[in-house]
This record gives structure tokens, C-alpha cells and sequence, in this order.
């Protein structure tokens, strides 16, 4: 029998966003458990680098009305504008208020929170650039999570590090906790609680190259997924544009905020052809197809599949001239604020970006689809707003809608924080009046069966094999650029790879303890069904959108898919169905509240 733990509130993940929901949930007086497979210092939160985006104004003048207006335009105003709105007008609390609980901040001359500049990040509804990024050099995402680890653990937050959650338990119409292992066991425990909040990041893994970390692999959006929540907007994955080449590490965008330049094979900043206005600093989803178009012209590197990223103190300083600008950078100011990005490159690619550009490429890096919730992190059911009693989300794993079909820079550390926040304050007033829903008999008994064949396949086809197979066709046929045939072609893809996961899978640790060969079996199941939604949802929208660019329907069309995508399965058999049937919805409509106001936030032609 598993052993049964017992608490007002379970948070799934250790990342910003589950920190923050622990840390508000446990003021208001729940008792809360965080449950991890890591530990919660190496959640993917730690790889955010470059900023967290507040219209604090402390180097020049902003609004958080601005501040929501470029999260609109850069969602290509598929982003909800309530949800837009409360994320900009909270961020400049939650900023402060990490600031009040110790988080090491760089300083004006004046003491006050430094900011930089960010692609898409503007003053006065698109007029000029404007510094918005607040940063701990680059090490920003790193220094919220050691910041927020701390609170919790003042506040007497109890953490399961190395318990993977696999499922969540429903009963009565509600959610009643989540089934987990322990790594170092390989036993079942079962979390029974009043509010699970699920934290559990994105699913980069699913393509080739990517920022994300191996522990990506969606585990938390399958899990919900299987038990019949919708997923939503799942054809919006953003490829940030500064993956270092043939790794798909990240390079923040705040190397190009301070300043770096792209240029092409011939030394051209091609920028200036795409984003006139805005150039380098234009948002992620239109750099990231500028450079495909220069390397597809034959503009890359050497004749291949990348282009340079040049943060040297000489060229910086030749563009700052030549745009009239009377700020100069030197090594030294280069090497402080960027700390991080020098190390990485100097580690990984043999490049010191003092003395030479950076080779980059697009990486997959960020959903900005997910579980559907509401402002305050409820999880929703349906197009028409049914909340889940006792379930919640929030962070990359969830969908709020608070970037539409792109986000912008420093946008996703500022969801963690504020969408945590609400979610752990609606967490902490829920359960002072909400019962524990009733165990239903033997809630593991599924996930125990799935894990039991797993670790008795012995057909020919190793995971990794599947993995490769998976990550290859999703690059290829549902990555920047996409078209109808292949994206057709992808769904049937992924439908044959699950058959034979189901099938010829091969696995050869038939240990308990740390058996990372059949976790990483059942991660890979996960990846397949995300993959698979995330081509079925790209495959049924036929035009193009921040993120989601077609070649055979090029234009974005706001009479027809100013709307969200929810899918769900028709089958409730949670692992033996081999290759459910998925069914779509469209029948959301984007809340254009702020529009309604103001003829600013009516949706247009993006312009950089």
C-alpha cells in the first residue's frame, strides 16, 4: 500500500511560480507541502537570465498601461487584456516585494532597482524603447528562486524533494491531490489535499534543439491532460532567437538590451530590414524568423544554419554613435553585467563574446499554451469558464493567456510571480472552507500499471530512439516556419511513434531505486502527447500568428481566429487507449476589455 501524506494545500514544483503560490498559500495559514522531482535551487526557474519586467520608471518614465499595451501587440493580440493588465499593473508590487525580501537587485547610482532595455518593451504605446527589465546581472531567474526558497522555508513550507508526481486524483468533480515516486525508492505515495496547484514548467524536450533543461518534459500538463482537462493554445511555442549553436543554450535577451548587435555571414546587421524601428530589440517570434529567412537567403555563418550575436565593446559602441547615443560600454561593464553569458559561451562554445560574436540559432524555449486557469490560477474545464474545484496552475504550465501567441521578454518571470501570488492567496482563502474530497479506492492503481509495463517492455525500440525520432519530426514539420501537408504529416507521425511506444518499447533497468530508465520512458509517453496536440492545434488553425507562422496562409486573420484553442481527448481511459481521439474548440473568444476603452489596444498590423 502507498503511504498516504495529508495536506491543506500541494504545490507541483519547486520553480518560481510554485514557490510563490507555497509562500502566500502558507501565510494565509494552509499547511503546505511543495512536492518536486528536483531539488527546488535546480528548477528551471534558475535559467531565466536576463530580467522581470516592472514599469518602475526608475531610469526614464513608464506606465504599466505601456507596460500591457507591448504584452498585447507582442501576443499579436491573442493575449486576453484583462489577464494582460493584471499582469502589469501587479508586477510593480510583486518586484517590490522581492526586493523587501533580500533579492539582490543591480542598483542605479542612486540605490534604486537597475533596469534594462527588452525586446518588444516600449514607452508610450510603441513610441521609442524603454529600460523595463529589472536584473540581477544576468542571473536574474537564479536569484528569485534562491530568494523565494528561503521565505519558504521561514514560513515552514514541507518539501518532498525527488517525489515525481504522475497523476492527480479526481473525485466527485473535483481534485482531491496527486499520485507521486519516490525517486529513491521507487514507491507510490499518494497526496491528499484541498487545493493542488500545479507548477511544473514546459516541455521544450519535445523539439531538437532547445533552452530547455532534460527535466522538461511536461509531466504535470500530461498528467491534468489525461484526466480530461482541456489544453489551450497549444500552436503557440515560442523559439527564442539567441540559442547558442548546436546546443540550444539560451543567451539572454538582455545581451542584446545592453547593447549587442545581430549581424549576418556578410557582417550585415540584418535587422534593420525586418524591425526598422526597433531593430535588434523587436519581439522574439519576428527575430526568430528573421534569422530562418537570412540563413534560407544564404546569409548565415560560413554558409550554415546560424548567424552572429556581437556584444564586443568596439562594436556596441560604433551603433550607440551612430544612433546618437551618448552611452558607451567597456569590458569591464560588459563583464559585470553579463557575468553568466560570458561564462557560458567560454565553457560551451570555446567563444570569448569580448573578442568574437556569439554563434546563435532559434532554440525551443517557451509555451505559451498550457492548462487553462483564470486570473487567480483556477483551472478551467471548458470555453465557458467552468472553474475545477481544488485544482490550480500557473507559470509555464499554465495558460492565462496573458501572452496570446508570443511572449515578450522578462514577461515569463513576471507570470511566475504575480499568477503564483494570486494563485497561493485564492489557494490559502479556499481551503479554510473547502473539505478533503474522498480518496476514491486505490488511486494509484493506474499510474502503478503504466510504470509496471514500462519497466517489463522488452521490444526493440529503446526510448531515446523514440525521443530522437520525436524531437527531429517536430523540428521539422512543427517548428518556426509550418504548412499545412506537414503538419498533417506530423500529427500521423506522432500517432505512429505513441503506437509503438505502446508496443516495441524496450527498457533495461528493472531496478526500483533512481530508475531514470523507466521515468525517462514514461517522460517520453508525456512528450508524445503534447507533441501530438501541439501539431493537431497548429495543423486546425489556418493562419498566422505571433509564434505560429504558415507558409500556406501567411496572414493573420482577426475575423476569424481572434479566439483560443482548447483540446481535449473523448477517451477516459488514461494509458490503454493507445491513440485517443482529440477534439477541438474554438469557441473562446480573446477578451478585448481594454480594447473596448481604448482604440490603442485594437488589434493591427505589428510594426517594429
Amino acid at each position: 500500500m502507498p503511504t498516504t501524506h495529508q495536506f491543506d494545500a500541494i504545490i507541483v514544483g519547486a520553480g518560481g511560480a510554485g514557490l510563490m503560490a507555497a509562500l502566500y498559500a502558507s501565510k494565509g495559514g494552509a499547511k503546505v507541502a511543495v512536492v518536486s522531482k528536483l531539488y527546488p535551487t535546480r528548477s528551471h526557474t534558475g535559467a531565466a537570465l536576463g530580467g522581470i519586467g516592472a514599469a518602475l520608471g526608475n531610469l526614464e518614465e513608464d506606465k504599466p498601461i505601456w507596460h500591457a499595451y507591448d504584452t498585447v501587440k507582442g501576443g499579436d493580440y491573442l493575449a486576453d487584456q484583462n489577464a494582460a493588465l493584471v499582469l502589469a499593473e501587479n508586477a510593480v508590487d510583486a518586484v517590490i516585494e522581492l526586493e523587501h525580501m533580500g533579492l539582490p537587485f543591480d542598483r542605479t547610482p542612486e540605490g534604486k532597482i537597475s533596469q534594462r532595455r527588452f525586446g518588444g518593451h516600449t514607452s508610450n504605446f510603441g513610441e521609442k524603447p524603454v529600460r523595463r527589465a529589472c536584473h540581477a546581472a544576468d542571473r536574474t531567474g537564479h536569484m528569485i528562486l534562491q530568494t523565494l526558497y528561503q521565505q519558504c522555508i521561514k514560513n515552514n513550507v514541507k518539501f518532498f524533494d525527488e517525489f515525481h508526481v504522475v497523476d492527480i486524483i479526481m473525485n466527485q468533480g473535483a481534485c482531491a491531490g496527486a499520485v507521486a515516486i519516490e525517486l529513491g525508492t521507487g514507491d507510490f505515495h499518494i497526496f491528499h489535499a484541498k487545493a493542488t496547484f500545479f507548477a511544473t514548467g514546459g516541455w521544450g524536450r519535445v523539439w531538437r534543439v532547445t533552452s530547455n533543461a532534460h527535466t522538461l518534459t511536461g509531466d504535470g500538463a500530461a498528467a491534468v491532460f489525461r484526466r480530461g482537462i482541456p489544453m489551450e493554445d497549444m500552436e503557440f511555442y515560442q523559439f527564442h532567437p539567441t540559442g547558442l549553436y548546436g546546443l540550444g543554450v539560451l543567451l539572454t535577451e538582455g545581451i542584446r538590451g545592453e547593447g549587442g548587435i545581430l549581424l549576418n555571414g556578410k557582417g550585415e546587421r540584418f535587422m534593420v530590414k525586418y524591425a526598422p524601428n526597433i531593430k535588434d530589440l523587436a519581439s522574439r517570434d519576428v527575430v526568430s524568423r528573421s534569422i530562418y529567412l537570412e540563413v534560407r537567403d544564404g546569409n548565415g555563418v560560413n554558409g550554415k544554419d546560424y548567424v552572429h550575436l556581437d556584444i564586443r565593446p568596439s562594436t556596441v559602441n560604433k551603433y550607440l554613435e551612430a544612433a546618437g547615443e551618448t552611452r558607451r560600454v567597456d569590458e569591464a561593464y560588459i563583464a559585470r553585467v553579463l557575468a553568466e553569458t560570458l561564462d557560458v559561451c567560454r565553457t560551451y562554445a570555446g567563444v570569448d563574446p569580448l573578442t568574437e560574436p556569439m554563434p546563435i540559432q532559434p532554440t525551443a524555449h517557451y509555451a505559451m499554451g498550457g492548462i487553462p486557469t483564470n486570473i487567480d490560477a483556477e483551472v478551467i474545464s471548458d470555453a465557458r469558464d467552468t472553474v475545477v474545484r481544488g485544482l490550480y496552475a500557473a507559470g509555464e504550465v499554465a495558460c492565462v493567456s496573458c501572452h496570446g501567441a508570443n511572449r515578450l521578454g522578462t514577461n515569463s518571470l513576471v507570470d511566475l510571480i504575480v499568477f503564483g501570488r494570486r494563485g497561493g492567496m485564492k489557494v490559502a482563502d479556499y481551503v479554510k472552507h473547502a473539505d478533503f474530497v474522498p480518496l476514491p479506492a486505490n488511486p494509484e492503481k493506474e499510474t502503478e500499471a503504466e510504470f509496471k509495463r514500462i519497466r517489463n517492455s522488452k521490444g526493440k525500440t529503446r526510448p531515446v530512439e523514440l525521443r530522437k525520432e520525436m524531437q527531429r519530426i517536430m523540428m521539422d514539420k512543427c517548428g518556426v516556419f509550418r504548412e499545412g501537408k506537414m503538419l498533417d504529416e506530423c500529427v500521423t507521425d506522432m500517432q505512429n511513434l505513441r503506437e509503438r511506444y505502446r508496443k516495441d518499447l524496450h527498457v533495461d533497468d528493472l531496478g526500483s531505486k533512481y530508475n531514470t530508465d523507466v521515468l525517462e520512458a514514461w517522460e517520453l509517453g508525456c512528450l508524445l502527447d503534447l507533441a501530438e496536440v501541439t501539431a493537431v492545434s497548429a495543423a486546425n488553425r489556418t493562419e498566422s500568428r505571433g509564434a505560429h507562422s504558415r507558409e500556406d496562409f501567411k496572414e493573420r486573420d482577426d475575423n476569424n481566429w481572434l479566439v483560443h484553442t482548447f483540446v481535449t481527448r473523448d477517451s477516459t481511459d488514461v494509458y490503454t487507449d493507445g491513440n485517443p481521439k482529440l477534439v477541438i474548440d474554438t469557441t473562446k473568444k480573446v477578451d478585448m476589455s481594454l480594447a473596448e476603452k481604448d482604440p490603442a489596444f485594437m488589434p493591427k498590423v505589428r510594426s517594429y
